[in-house]
């Protein structure tokens, strides 16, 4: 069941690339201006590694039923929060930092609380889908290897969104 699990993971991941593509369509018809390219192929990897990790060191560990489904439920949580994160930002959201000038930035949803909702998500699922099956050195190396990817992320974001956005 768990592979079914990194299947579907890697299915909605697809589904992710699909909506980026015709935001990205979109903002860029509207003078959307991208920025931090540069990170953007090791996200990729990283990411994938995230699935593939989970599937080679799963084959190796038991499931623990404590363990597992409480991380299960993390995981459909973190799901819910990215998925919302989506349909606030409509066609603003983007896997890569793609900025309309001249918009205003969101403020509500899970905006309303959190700067960047969408990290959040990520971290939590990035340690949880890993333990749902106790593939504890896929959840630390993703999570170790997604601190600096995430702070330059955001460091991007930040400074595309000052430049382009109206507050």
């Amino acid at each position: 069941m768990y592979v079914v699990l990194i299947v579907l993971v890697g299915l909605e991941r697809v589904a992710e690339l699909v909506v980026s593509l015709r935001n990205a369509s979109w903002s860029f018809a509207r003078g959307g201006v991208e920025s931090g390219r540069g990170h953007y192929p090791f996200m990729v990897v990283l990411h994938t590694g995230l699935l593939a990790g989970c599937l080679v060191e799963a084959a190796h560990r038991p499931f623990v039923p404590a363990l597992g489904w409480s991380m299960f439920v993390v995981v459909l949580l973190s799901q819910g929060l990215r998925w919302w994160c989506i349909a606030v930002l409509g066609h603003q959201w983007n896997t890569r930092v793609i900025v309309v000038p001249g918009l205003r930035l969101v403020a509500r949803g899970p905006y309303r609380w959190l700067r960047h909702p969408n990290y959040v998500a990520v971290v939590a699922e990035g340690i949880a889908l890993p333990l749902v099956h106790t593939a504890w050195i896929t959840a630390v190396v993703f999570t170790v290897l997604n601190i600096p990817l995430l702070a330059v992320r955001i460091r991007a974001e930040e400074a595309a969104l000052k430049a382009a956005l109206v507050e």
